[in-house]
């Protein structure tokens, strides 16, 4: 794969909306609240949700996302901070997601069984996979080529992989890749069937590629593994292994970014993989629960805005997904020619990089 840059990032998470917001709640180590919500039978759920905006974004009183569900506006207001000022007339849009919006599905299913005759067709249309994407390019304007998938976190790799390839065969000037996810007693009900230690949670992560690197500090994508599938738990812990044979060697100095959630049998095979890293381990999805998509986007994002800091020379993200695949990523620092020469007699290092 041909060296790519990261232009941008974006988060929307249950520690609030920016990567600012992200990077605090990591900083302090410390698990975020769980919200109890009910289902039916009187039951309640333990969920981590994205909080209420302290301002009120622009964004929100545009016709087209008056009646969105959470999944649209997380991924708007991520893809918006990620892409910052800059326009494209040929942006890619990469919009994964793995339960898609799901509060909408079932508030729609619901209103159905009880009387089809009263089910809101306002509502249908957000039930669709692709309703987010959908929205963002209406919002933007961009009418290029745009694609939503659907799988298990992995997916969010393999949405930046891509948009690598349609940067490389000239299909746009810029790609958006999103990931997003939002929280409802349905998923956190059957998540409950496997592991009741698990923690849902909701919102977007989102990164912005180019081929050229930026003026300033640049974020290279330095590779993106195969996909890795698995179907038990043997083959699992295989297709971990698998993914950092993969990767490039790394040391001490960088940073481990895994998708690790603090659940035993789920962290198992990547645990097992990476056990003998050197360097520093970072666990969002400890802190902020687990996001589903928005959880493997919350891990690159993480990722780039620590190499963007100089706090690591590089980040490697693995993910490996809940039930489909492993996969992993590398993301490096650069120093561009500008910086070069900005920093000459001046001694300037790793931790001068912003």
């Amino acid at each position: 794969m041909s060296e790519l840059f990261v232009h941008g990032i974006g988060a929307v998470s249950p520690a609030g909306w920016g990567v600012s917001a992200l990077r605090a709640s990591l900083k302090s180590a410390a698990a975020l609240p769980a919200k109890k919500l009910p289902r039916p039978g009187g039951k309640t759920l333990q969920v981590r949700v994205v909080p209420p905006p302290s301002l009120k974004l622009p964004f929100f009183a545009n016709p087209r996302l008056r009646r969105t569900s959470g999944i649209s506006q997380f991924a708007v207001a991520a893809a918006l901070e990620a892409l910052g000022e800059a326009r494209s007339p040929r942006l890619g849009i990469v919009l994964c997601v793995m339960t898609g919006g799901v509060a909408y599905s079932r508030r729609f299913y619901d209103e159905t069984l009880r009387d089809p005759t009263t089910a809101s067709p306002v509502v249908f249309p957000e039930t669709v996979f692709n309703a987010p994407a959908s929205h963002l390019a209406a919002l933007l304007g961009a009418g290029g080529i745009n694609y939503t998938l659907v799988g298990d976190p992995g997916t969010f790799l393999q949405g930046l992989a891509l948009a690598a390839e349609w940067l490389q065969n000239d299909l746009a000037d810029a790609c958006l890749v999103v990931g997003a996810d939002e929280a409802d007693w349905t998923t956190a009900s059957a998540f409950r069937l496997f592991s009741r230690q698990a923690v849902l949670a909701e919102g977007a992560g989102a990164i912005c590629l180019c081929r050229e690197p930026p003026a300033q500090s640049a974020i290279a994508m330095r590779a993106i593994t195969d996909s890795q599938l698995f179907f038990d738990a043997a083959s699992r812990r295989e297709a971990a292994r698998r993914v950092r044979a993969e990767l490039p060697a790394s040391d001490r100095a960088e940073l481990l970014c895994d998708s690790a959630t603090g659940v035993a049998k789920f962290d198992a095979a990547e645990r097992d993989a990476w056990k003998d890293w050197p360097g520093t381990r970072l666990s969002p999805k400890r802190f902020l629960g687990e996001g589903l998509m928005a959880g493997a986007a919350w891990q690159c994002v993480v990722a780039v805005d620590a190499v963007r800091l100089g706090l690591y020379p590089a980040a490697v993200v693995p993910v490996t997904g809940c039930n489909h695949q492993a996969i992993g990523a590398r993301f490096e620092g650069r120093i561009t020619p500008s910086l070069r020469d900005a920093g000459a007699g001046r001694g300037q290092g790793r931790g001068e990089i912003s």
